[in-house]
């Protein structure tokens, strides 16, 4: 796919990141779900694994679809999927609806980030993709950081939190429209097409294998973080649902600057030098989390465990799909197949948390994060 820099390209493939951005109510909503159906912590956080347990399933189906059929195509499936996902519990809400709407969101998210992330690096300069995927990733975090204010606001002032639902489908499917409506150009493939066979022997190459599982964590982390955080503070400073859901804002505000940032810093600064300093950062955050006993200075370091991690992802996934790049469509499935960590971490650590408190939830984070720093600390070195 040859450079196609012009914002008539540029801007419909940075909403469907504004859209990708959508999963992430699923943070605020298990706080609700879990107040109006009064589940139990370890009950609560099985929604998150509706939702990213087909990162496990469909991302490597999606990146063999999109090997044959094309990224753009493959990128307004996505879109149309999450619409009609988060309509499902608003036009009938209850457990059973919310657990079948969420499944079809982490099903079109899956779509979505197996093929808007090698999308927007085809169109990218050689020299920009890492900091184009860092700013994806911030305009993904801005959706991120609205969603639980929105949601919040609704409950507040409307008295339903469920309205930002029908607001969701309609961007969902507008922004499917704006990129259909713009012819992007891409490459035929001058190898085979991808087979379960040629995607998992990727897998042999160590680079890949260590990097991938450090995507796993990565991903677990940021649910585990998005999922658990309000909880931790509610349960921590006694604090109701609605006010402790606005840490899950000061969250992805950090994701959002540090994003931004990295948009901008990842166009000057060593790639190998930022993800060290990034991973330090992280650690330093989720520490000064464990240890604090003030709400002012544990939301400091929520902000400052948010900020480390924000750029960790599109750096590894920018590293990964430059070691083999003809292979981007099969890579792009591997890494989102990996997203499974946020299935998996999160129930891992409400049963940790109903079994040892609050504060385990934040060792399963430093665990996350230590994997990490070894996958940082392996990937440098090579």
């Amino acid at each position: 796919m040859k450079n196609q820099t012009s914002l008539k390209y540029f801007l419909p493939v940075m909403v469907s990141f504004y859209v990708m951005g959508f999963v992430d109510v699923v943070g605020v909503a298990t706080g609700f779900l879990k107040q109006d159906f009064e589940l139990p912590n370890s009950l609560a956080q099985l929604l998150p694994f509706g939702v990213f347990i087909w990162f496990l399933l469909a991302s490597i189906p999606t990146g063999m679809f999109q090997d044959r059929k094309g990224t753009r195509l493959t990128v307004n499936i996505g879109m149309i999927v999450t619409g009609i996902g988060v309509l499902i519990p608003f036009v009938y809400y209850s457990l059973a609806t919310a657990i079948i709407g969420f499944a079809v969101l982490g099903i079109g998210n899956t779509i979505l980030q197996v093929s808007a992330n090698p999308l927007l690096i085809g169109i990218s300069p050689e020299n920009s993709k890492a900091a184009n995927l860092s700013l994806s990733q911030f305009i993904k975090a801005i959706a991120s950081m609205l969603g639980p204010i929105i949601a919040a606001s609704l409950a507040i002032y409307t008295g339903d939190w469920k309205l930002i639902f029908p607001i969701y489908a309609v961007i969902s499917f507008l922004a499917a429209a704006w990129l259909a409506s713009v012819k992007i150009e891409e490459p035929r493939s001058v190898k085979p097409p991808a087979t379960l066979k040629s995607v998992f022997a990727l897998l042999k190459n160590p680079f890949i294998l260590i990097a991938v599982i450090g995507i796993f964590f990565m991903v677990g982390f940021d649910v585990t973080m998005n999922t658990n955080i309000a909880l931790f503070l509610k349960n921590r400073f006694s604090l109701s649902i609605e006010t402790a859901s606005f840490g899950i804002s000061i969250y992805f505000v950090s994701l959002m600057i540090g994003r931004f940032l990295g948009a901008i810093l990842l166009r000057k600064i060593n790639n190998s030098l930022f993800m060290v300093i990034s991973t330090i950062i992280t650690l330093i955050g989720l520490a000064g989390i464990l240890l604090s006993k003030d709400l002012m200075l544990t939301r400091v370091m929520i902000f400052v465990a948010g900020f480390g991690f924000s750029n960790l992802f599109p750096l590894m996934f920018a590293l990964i799909v430059a070691r083999k790049p003809d292979y981007a469509n099969e890579l792009s499935g591997l890494i989102i197949l990996a997203v499974c960590g946020g299935a998996i971490v999160p129930p891992i650590a409400g049963v940790l948390t109903d079994l040892a408190g609050i504060s385990a939830s934040i060792f399963v984070l430093l665990f996350c994060t230590l994997y990490v720093a070894f996958a940082t600390y392996y990937v440098v070195k090579k």
